[in-house]
């Protein structure tokens, strides 16, 4: 659904970055649908014609090794069959729909172990440096959050739309980004992430043309 919230870390949130901040509160005034799940192997595969990744044989787990630009021919392609409109969501998107009403460090709580240790909130929710055993790993095996979304902390880092930047100093309604950059954002953790690199509120990027066996995507359709 539509709605505000508060985007960003608090400052006394284990394992946070200077970057995610300052919290601010963002209004989204459209509805839409995230996928539930991030964009399996097979799913390209079915729209490509190839599998790209790195962790190969795995038709259920997410793709990687596709870059930024490589999304949109993605994206290009599922729009040209008229069943909808897509893209990647927005940063401001990807966290609302990742909190899912929750403004802990996870969507089920909060953070107990910064690094490569076991924290329990996340390893109930996604697969990191503790569990992951240094591989992908099939999509929606770990809980989903309270909008059954799957794999929204860690997995694979997941392509937003935005430049990378700084964020607004006040609150914002439908943000975008800045205009232009060098790196596209990624979100949500990965696969060798320590846990404090898969709270909700952390941020990265990276070149549009960056390849990776920790990064793919999830698409956002407009209702």
């Amino acid at each position: 659904p539509a709605g505000t919230f508060t985007m960003g870390s608090p400052a006394d949130e284990p394992g946070r970055y200077s970057d995610e901040g300052p919290q601010h509160q963002v209004t989204l005034t459209q509805p839409f649908y995230m996928q539930q799940t991030e964009v399996t192997q097979a799913q390209w595969e079915a729209v490509m014609g190839s599998n790209p990744s790195h962790f190969s044989g795995c038709s259920t787990c997410p793709v990687e090794n596709v870059s930024w630009n490589d999304v949109q021919d993605f994206i290009a392609l599922m729009n040209a069959r008229g069943e909808g409109t897509y893209s990647l969501p927005t940063e401001a998107q990807w966290e609302y729909a990742c909190r899912a009403g929750s403004i802990t460090a996870f969507a089920n709580g909060g953070i107990t172990e910064k690094y490569h240790g076991y924290d329990p909130n996340l390893d109930a929710m996604g697969w990191y440096y503790y569990n992951s055993d240094g591989e992908t790993h099939p999509v929606a095996q770990k809980a989903p959050n309270a909008w059954n979304l799957y794999d929204m902390h860690g997995n694979v880092y997941e392509w937003c739309q935005d430049w990378f930047g700084d964020y607004p100093s006040g609150a914002i309604t439908d943000p975008e980004g800045p205009s232009s950059g060098s790196q596209r954002q990624v979100r949500g953790g990965r696969w060798q992430s320590w846990a404090l690199s898969c709270r909700s509120a952390n941020r990265g990027g990276y070149s549009p043309n960056y390849y990776g066996n920790d990064v793919g995507f999830r698409l956002l359709r407009k209702p």
